[in-house]
């Protein structure tokens, strides 16, 4: 039933999930007030629930639009299960906003196999990646996505290498400006800390926790499956399922060099959903299908639970 729900595109997939997201974003929110008030909290809970729910939107537009996977809900809806699996990252404001310009940033980036505007798609994503960092220093390191898919797509043409310094450069120089003007020029300094929590942790659980670890794990064993059983087709599909990959490898260091209780987990949502879909999508068996999805939504929701208690 609910695979079959979410297996075509219709509106009303869109209110039920925003509906599921909801309900479990304000429960979340209910049960983590504290001392607070709750109308002392609702306004920036609003605009974050805004955020997250948009988020889930571009990541179902870039799926569609760039045929990621193939016409249904399911990358909207393990999104949106990831999130509730892992509700305590919704605490890391700043990397809800860093996710947000990400997924723009992401959506240009895969545009660019069109091999039209290139130079804008790169000035748009190296601008998007930059404001990200702003929010949370660590996204900086999705350039390394830029230039790789610079080097794919069009790596003989010689300004397109220098775009995506231009663009970092713009959003620097801006933020300058304002920060001049408002004197408070040490936020570059206290802002881009880099941490290198890997390195620096006596213990490895101290950079990962076991529920993370397991979730990359299966990521990982998910996205084999997928290239394995891709890797005889032709065409643009198993190109952008590397640079997914890549976009989920990146994710995967950051969250290495950040401690477990700050861990951006959020970032590797998007890549994860895709890859979580197209092994499903090859799944034959409906009710093999049926089981599998009721699996994931109970498996969901235990967290939440757990995570509430």
């Amino acid at each position: 039933m609910i695979s079959s729900f979410f297996g075509k595109t219709k509106p009303i997939n869109n209110i039920v999930l925003a509906s599921f997201l909801f309900l479990f974003y304000f429960s979340n929110v209910f049960f983590q007030l504290g001392d607070q008030k709750i109308n002392q909290v609702i306004p920036l809970e609003l605009m974050l629930f805004a955020v997250l729910l948009i988020s889930v939107f571009i990541t179902n537009q870039i799926v569609r639009t760039e045929k990621a996977t193939e016409s249904n809900s399911y990358a909207m809806l393990f999104f949106v299960l990831l999130i509730v699996s892992f509700s305590h990252e919704l605490v890391l404001q700043n990397v809800l906003f860093a996710n947000f310009f990400l997924l723009l940033a992401f959506w240009r980036i895969l545009s660019i196999k069109s091999t039209k505007n290139v130079k804008h798609k790169i000035f748009d994503a190296s601008l998007l990646i930059a404001i990200a960092s702003l929010f949370y220093d660590w996204a900086l390191a999705f350039m390394l996505l830029v230039f790789f898919v610079i080097g794919v797509y069009d790596r003989r043409t010689f300004k397109n290498w220098l775009v995506p310094f231009l663009g970092v450069a713009t959003i620097f120089m801006l933020t300058f400006t304002v920060l001049k003007l408002k004197g408070s020029l040490d936020f570059f300094e206290d802002h881009y800390q880099f941490s290198l929590g890997l390195f620096t942790s006596k213990s490895f659980f101290q950079v990962l926790n076991i529920k993370t670890l397991i979730y990359l794990i299966l990521t990982i064993l998910v996205s084999i499956v997928v290239f394995i059983r891709l890797r005889n087709v032709s065409g643009g599909k198993l190109l952008l399922l590397r640079i997914v990959f890549l976009i989920f490898i990146l994710g995967t260091g950051i969250i290495l060099f950040t401690p477990a209780d700050a861990s951006p987990v959020l970032l590797t949502f998007f890549p994860a959903a895709v890859f979580f879909t197209n092994y499903f999508e090859a799944m034959k068996k409906r009710r093999l299908q049926e089981a599998v999805m009721v699996g994931f939504v109970v498996l969901a929701c235990s967290l939440f639970a757990v995570h509430l208690n």
